[in-house]
C-alpha cells in the first residue's frame, strides 16, 4: 500500500515494531501518515497464518495505542498550550484555544474514541484534548476505550478473517484497501459537506451598501 509491502515489512519488524508504529502513529506527530487500520488488520491476519503470536499483539498494540495517546496529551498540555500564551499570530490564537477548550468540554469523549478510526486525526486528537485542558480522568477513560475499540478490534477482525475463510490471503490487498477507504470516508465527507454548506449560505451585504443603494434609487 503507496510503494510499502506490509506483508513484509510486519514480517521483519514483528510484534514489537507493530508497536512502535502504533505507539508513534498514537500521539506522535511525526507518525501522521503511518499506516494504521491497515497495519493491525494485516498484522492480525498474519498472526492467524501463524507469523506473530495473537496474544502479544494484541496486548503490544493496545499498550502501545493507550501510551501514545498518552505522550500526546502531555505534549499538548504542557507545549501546545505555550504556544498561545504568546502574543496573537495567525496560527496561533487564544480565540482558538478557548474553542478548543470548550469543545472537549461538550464532545472530549466522544471525538477521543472516534478519532482511533480516522488517519491524522488520531494522531492529532489527543495533542489537541491536551491543549484544551479535557480532564485528564475523563481523557484516559475514553484512551483506554477508544484503543480497545481499535487496536483490539482491527487487530482482531484481521486474526478472525485470516482463521476462518480459506485462502483470503489472495484477497489481502483489495481488503487492505477497502479499509484505507474507509478510514479516509470521514475525513473526505466532513470537506465535501463544510463545502456544500459554504456554498448554500447566500453572501451577507454589507448594510452601508443596502444604504447606499436605497438612497439612489429614490
Amino acid at each position: 500500500m503507496f510503494g510499502i509491502d506490509l506483508v513484509t515489512v510486519i514480517r521483519t519488524i514483528g510484534t514489537l515494531g507493530v508497536a512502535a508504529i502504533v505507539f508513534t502513529e498514537s500521539g506522535l506527530l511525526i507518525g501522521l501518515f503511518l499506516p494504521g487500520d491497515s497495519l493491525l488488520f494485516t498484522a492480525g491476519f498474519l498472526a492467524a497464518q501463524g507469523f506473530l503470536d495473537i496474544r502479544w499483539l494484541v496486548l503490544a498494540c493496545f499498550l502501545a495505542a493507550v501510551a501514545g495517546d498518552q505522550v500526546g496529551y502531555a505534549f499538548g498540555s504542557r507545549v501546545g498550550r505555550a504556544l498561545f500564551q504568546r502574543e496573537d499570530t495567525r496560527l496561533f490564537r487564544k480565540e482558538y484555544l478557548s474553542r478548543t477548550e470548550r469543545f472537549f468540554e461538550r464532545h472530549g469523549g466522544k471525538a477521543v474514541v472516534l478519532a482511533r478510526f480516522v488517519p491524522i486525526v488520531r494522531t492529532c486528537t489527543p495533542v489537541v484534548a491536551g491543549m484544551g485542558r479535557m480532564r485528564y480522568r475523563r481523557f484516559v477513560l475514553f484512551n483506554v476505550t477508544g484503543a480497545l475499540f481499535w487496536a483490539v478490534g482491527v487487530t482482531l477482525s484481521g486474526y478472525w478473517l485470516g482463521s476462518v475463510i480459506p485462502g483470503i490471503d489472495r484477497y489481502l490487498l483489495p481488503i487492505i484497501a477497502g479499509i484505507v477507504l474507509l478510514s479516509l470516508a470521514p475525513s473526505v465527507l466532513h470537506v465535501w459537506r463544510e463545502r456544500r454548506r459554504s456554498r448554500a449560505v447566500p453572501p451577507v451585504e454589507e448594510p452601508l451598501l443596502v444604504h447606499d443603494r436605497e438612497r439612489t434609487s429614490r
